[in-house]
């Protein structure tokens, strides 16, 4: 079981926040440090000092890292022409020595488009499903071929199809509830499917459909990563966790039900649970960036269970 941190910048930090919780996170052996993709906050925060671009900081971050895997989850195709997006995330696998992953999704967040001005249609699946074509095809031409694309949404003529990544197959995350297209788009273009904050019950069946997608289209269904995030608050005891709890504005109860809350004992049953439900990776979401103490818990305290 790999553990990777996620986190919600948008909520309310600065770069040096980021960087902060970054460092900590290579320092103390997590698998990846991921970002949310948004431009407001959500809830009644005012998100001071203001949104920073997931890519722009993933580029910083490239160059204040060695070792830790740096992505997004998950990128929304309303913000960026998929061409931009691929030189944009190809320049960060390239100035982190090959460390990038691309987690790209439909947007949701109506509100923020409004806020910034970004256009927000109606219907986003195809605008997906597209990008995904493109940009897995961009990154798949020979260096001296070119690549062109003829789309209802887009359209590429004649393509460089540069600058190339450093890895020869940048993981690309797809993610979702959906029954039907997310499973079998999963199925053609990710190297992993992710399901954000399930209810426990919905991840094994969800799960079984990626499986069965693959196995659709002749793809080895273990050549796909099952991963899980879930929102994170645990402590050294109780009154520790419900700190904790109490710090990110989430019910107690509702973190053990739903996500990942308690003690130790408690999130290393959790995760447990998760990996016989066919997780083999968490993305733990940690809402309080000042809170370092809580990466350092879970590094000492839970994930030496499953290294």
């Amino acid at each position: 079981m790999h553990l990777r941190i996620f986190t919600e910048p948008q909520q309310g930090a600065t770069y040096d926040d980021i960087l902060a919780v970054a460092q900590a996170s290579e320092r103390l052996g997590f698998d990846a440090f991921f970002r949310s993709d948004h431009y407001l906050a959500m809830g009644d925060e005012p998100g001071l000092p203001g949104p920073t671009d997931a890519w722009t900081t993933l580029a910083g971050l490239a160059r204040e890292t060695s070792r830790i895997k740096l992505g997004t989850l998950v990128s929304s195709v309303t913000y960026r022409y998929p061409g931009i997006l691929a030189i944009q995330v190809a320049q960060v696998d390239q100035m982190s020595g090959g460390r990038a992953e691309l987690g790209l999704g439909t947007g949701w967040f109506a509100r923020e488009h409004e806020a910034y001005g970004i256009p927000f249609p109606e219907k986003r699946f195809g605008l997906l499903e597209e990008q995904l074509e493109i940009v897995t095809g961009l990154f798949g031409t020979a260096v001296g071929e070119t690549y062109s694309f003829e789309g209802e949404h887009y359209r590429l003529v004649d393509s460089p199809a540069l600058p190339k990544p450093v890895q020869a197959a940048l993981p690309i995350i797809v993610g979702g509830s959906g029954k039907a297209r997310t499973p079998a788009m999963a199925a053609r273009f990710a190297t992993e499917f992710n399901i954000p904050f399930p209810e426990i019950a919905d991840i094994r069946p969800q799960f079984e459909r990626v499986r069965a997608a693959c196995e659709a289209i002749g793809r080895d269904a273990d050549s796909m990563v099952y991963s899980v995030a879930v929102t994170t608050a645990v402590g050294a005891d109780e009154a520790e966790f419900r700190l904790r709890a109490a710090a990110i504005g989430r019910d107690p109860e509702e973190l053990r039900k739903s996500g990942l809350g308690g003690t130790a004992s408690e999130a290393i049953d959790r995760i447990g649970e998760l990996a016989d439900l066919g997780a083999e990776r968490l993305y733990l979401q940690v809402l309080d960036l000042s809170d370092l103490d809580h990466l350092e818990f879970i590094a000492s305290e839970i994930a030496p269970h499953f290294s």
